[in-house]
């Protein structure tokens, strides 16, 4: 097995991407930049699902992960998001990525093409190849994308050196388990409900959408659970498990910006064909952000 050194683990939060009036809003975003390095979350990771990264233009796309790099100054990690279905364009937010010395990019598999595993192997070695060395994190994630990256890819592309990690999101124990037979591949969790599960049978972190709004208590969590403090981290869990549900009562990420808005951090602006939550989900919201302590 490989023993390729663990470049990224713990909390890790895949960061909203706030609008104000259909442009990025980036003072909102230095807010959240500041809170979660206040809260000790240990990795940014800009412009993937939650980010809005499918309605961003290029442009957009690349300037927020400019942003986000800069504004962070090095203080913490930042992966950031750059995955497309379409490979050459992925490999120039790679390549951005490089420029502009991110530590890492998350590149989602291909979707709607529903690719081959030979397909989505040669995806992610076209990356690795032309990419500059920066360290990618494979992110499987069948329910939005339509196609399931097999663990025998995984371990295949973790021969890559610059295949550091992967985000497994299928909600599969069996996968990540079949996962650590196979390689010594850092996982991440990718579900937020499963994620001390999967600390538990060998993950390293998350990369999570309930950590926007409560991220203090997602790395208390995970930390506990890393230095197998589980009595603490299942406690923390079972705090966390009603608000992380309720971060997926309607397509991710409209209770999420909701949330953050009814904390007053960003204007809970989506872009169609995401729309606002329903009257009767956001009352449903607020209660469960009352109930978790995250508003008053």
């Amino acid at each position: 097995m490989s023993t390729k050194k663990r470049v990224f683990e713990g909390s890790m939060v895949a960061l909203v991407t706030p609008f104000r009036s259909g442009k990025v809003d980036e003072k909102a975003l230095k807010k959240l930049i500041e809170f979660h390095i206040k809260s000790g979350t240990d990795v940014l990771v800009p412009c993937g699902t939650t980010g809005e990264s499918a309605t961003l233009s290029h442009e957009e796309h690349r300037k927020v992960l400019s942003f986000v790099v800069a504004e962070v100054g090095g203080r913490i990690p930042v992966i950031c998001g750059a995955g497309s279905n379409n490979t050459a364009e992925s490999l120039e937010l790679v390549k951005h990525s490089k420029k502009i010395k991110a530590d890492g990019v998350l590149v989602v598999t291909p979707y709607y093409n529903k690719p081959t595993q030979e397909g989505l192997y040669l995806h992610y070695e076209t990356l690795a190849a032309k990419g500059g060395g920066i360290p990618i994190v494979l992110y499987n994630v069948p329910g939005r994308t339509g196609v399931s990256m097999n663990p025998e890819t995984v371990a295949r592309l973790y021969k890559l050196p610059e295949v550091v990690a992967v985000k497994e999101a299928s909600g599969n124990l069996d996968i990540t388990e079949r996962i650590r037979e196979l390689c010594d591949i850092t996982i991440l969790s990718g579900e937020d409900g499963l994620t001390l599960p999967l600390i538990l049978i060998g993950a390293r972190g998350v990369i999570s959408v309930t950590a926007n709004v409560a991220p203090e208590r997602m790395r208390m969590m995970v930390h506990a659970a890393l230095r197998h403090d589980f009595d603490e981290a299942l406690a923390i869990h079972r705090e966390l498990y009603p608000l992380s549900r309720a971060m997926f009562i309607e397509t991710n990420p409209i209770p999420v910006k909701t949330a953050l808005g009814m904390m007053r951090l960003i204007q809970p602006e989506l872009r169609l064909p995401l729309c606002p939550m329903s009257s009767e989900n956001t009352k449903k919201l607020r209660q469960v952000l009352k109930e978790t302590g995250v508003l008053s």
